[in-house]
């Protein structure tokens, strides 16, 4: 079988540099998996990394070059269409990876010799010529050294083509970009659009369980690490210029969880009290869950549902580092818990599943679009698409259906997104709470910091949209059982 070239080749990379791989060629590895194996650039990135030399300006480079390219390949790719002669789009993986690394070098990054840029972007084409069927390294040369010759050409009229203005200047989705035009107006689009682009700040979650705030944020400066208390979440603190977050002071005593500001505020609106029984029926891979267990004190029971098995190891990882003891993980579809709790009744499985009982509260974070949190995931940002909304809506409308007749009378669940679209978040609220009036729909205020007020909405529901705080996007509501 004829191996796939444009999935590049391990040991070709390996002999370009020696025994092991530089930035460049680890940055190209990552994004070639990225795209073409649908891997989230974390973990493509992650394993490129393993085979990189032992030089940390070299994994920061290739760091940058990885997360520099997918945050602006947009602007980018037409930026190289002006300069060439056919669609990137048609470039064998290999070339047009490259060509993007090169462009960005020379458009973004100073510190690089624009000689340097070029001549290591061709180097690396060189290295896939019997694979690719032909030597591209001469078409890279040309088009990157015209691309150093020729001026920025002027940005597309925001007048006459206000979505491909919006769309090259920041590097997001034309359909987005759209959509987002269509909702908020110019003004607000464009401010999305500018945050998508944006490098995001490390957030962490203090584990109360283990550490107070303040006692880590002084460990954290008698280190040298610039950090400060976030201004909505009571247990946040925001680093700067940190390094590698496995290296940082209680990370591997189980301090503190990396998660972002707005995501900390979700477990706060559910308000767990010690002693309760809670589901978490979407847990992986953890973050809300051992909040949970901190705001409960490590007292009651909580139970962590997903439906991947790697990714309950995940939360059970997490559980392990940061102490907490009351969650029972269980591999399962969410959609099915009701069925389990039925069967249990029956007098099967007795001892493998906990659904013997209601539970007093139940946060459902739903898998989403994502579009939330683009600028921590910039991969993703090249894979959605306007259609799988309504998959998505789907899958959270039978989600919350499913967990909802868990809860107990009086319970409350919590229904959460990170997502910015209307039909994963006021829609499926409003058409649950008409098909459902045993349960009401209640502000999400009173379990808000003051500081986070400004965030709700006119139904008192959480949305963290156009924030101050440069959060991430994350929609909440609110429900109690009555009856």
């Amino acid at each position: 079988m004829k191996a796939n070239p444009d999935l590049g080749h391990r040991s070709s990379l390996l002999a370009y540099s020696g025994s092991r791989l530089d930035a460049r060629s680890t940055a190209l590895r990552a994004l070639i998996e990225t795209e073409l194996k649908q891997i989230p650039a974390d973990e493509a990135l992650g394993a490129a990394l393993r085979h990189i030399r032992q030089d940390s300006r070299e994994r920061a480079l290739a760091t940058e070059l990885t997360y520099g390219v997918l945050r602006r390949r947009g602007m980018i790719d037409w930026r190289l269409t002006q300069v060439m002669d056919r669609p990137i789009e048609r470039l064998p993986a290999v070339v047009k990876t490259a060509l993007r690394l090169g462009a960005y070098q020379l458009l973004y990054l100073d510190t690089i010799p624009d000689s340097a840029a070029v001549h290591e972007s061709v180097q690396i084409v060189k290295l896939f010529r019997a694979r690719l069927g032909r030597d591209w390294s001469g078409f890279v040369n040309a088009v990157l050294r015209t691309l150093l010759r020729t001026a920025q050409p002027a940005w597309p009229d925001a007048a006459t083509h206000p979505v491909a203005a919006l769309a090259v200047r920041y590097s997001c989705p034309e359909w987005l970009v759209r959509r987002w035009l269509e909702r908020f107006g110019p003004s607000q689009a464009e401010r999305l659009c500018r945050t998508v682009s944006e490098i995001p700040p490390l957030t962490i979650r203090v584990n109360t369980l283990r550490i107070s705030r303040e006692a880590l944020i002084e460990w954290f400066a008698r280190a040298g690490i610039d950090a400060r208390a976030t201004a909505v979440s009571p247990v946040g603190i925001v680093l700067d210029k940190c390094g590698s977050v496995t290296e940082l002071p209680g990370f591997r005593t189980g301090a503190f969880y990396v998660e972002d500001e707005a995501g900390q505020l979700i477990p706060l609106l559910l308000d767990p009290q010690p002693g309760e029984r809670v589901l978490d029926a979407c847990a992986a891979p953890g973050g809300k869950t051992t909040h949970l267990a901190a705001l409960m004190q490590n007292r009651g029971e909580i139970i962590a549902v997903d439906r991947s098995p790697q990714r309950i190891r995940k939360v059970e990882d997490n559980c392990r580092r940061l102490g907490v003891s009351i969650v029972r993980s269980v591999v399962a579809d969410a959609r099915q818990l009701a069925m389990m709790a039925e069967r249990r009744e029956r007098g099967r499985n007795i001892r493998t599943l906990p659904f013997n009982a209601p539970f007093d509260r139940i946060l459902l974070d739903v898998p989403c679009s994502g579009l939330g949190v683009l600028r921590r995931h910039p991969e993703a940002k090249w894979r959605k698409q306007a259609a799988r909304l309504e998959r998505h809506q789907r899958l959270q409308r039978e989600l919350l259906e499913a967990v909802s007749a868990l809860l107990r009378p009086g319970g409350v669940l919590v229904y959460s997104t990170c997502s910015t679209e209307t039909e994963e978040n006021e829609q499926v609220i409003e058409s649950f709470c008409q098909a459902h009036a045993e349960f009401r729909r209640e502000s999400v205020g009173p379990w808000l910091p003051p500081t986070g007020l400004p965030l709700l909405t006119s139904r008192g529901d959480l949305f963290t949209m156009l924030n101050e705080q440069a959060m991430d996007v994350f929609f909440a509501a609110r429900l109690r059982r009555v009856a």
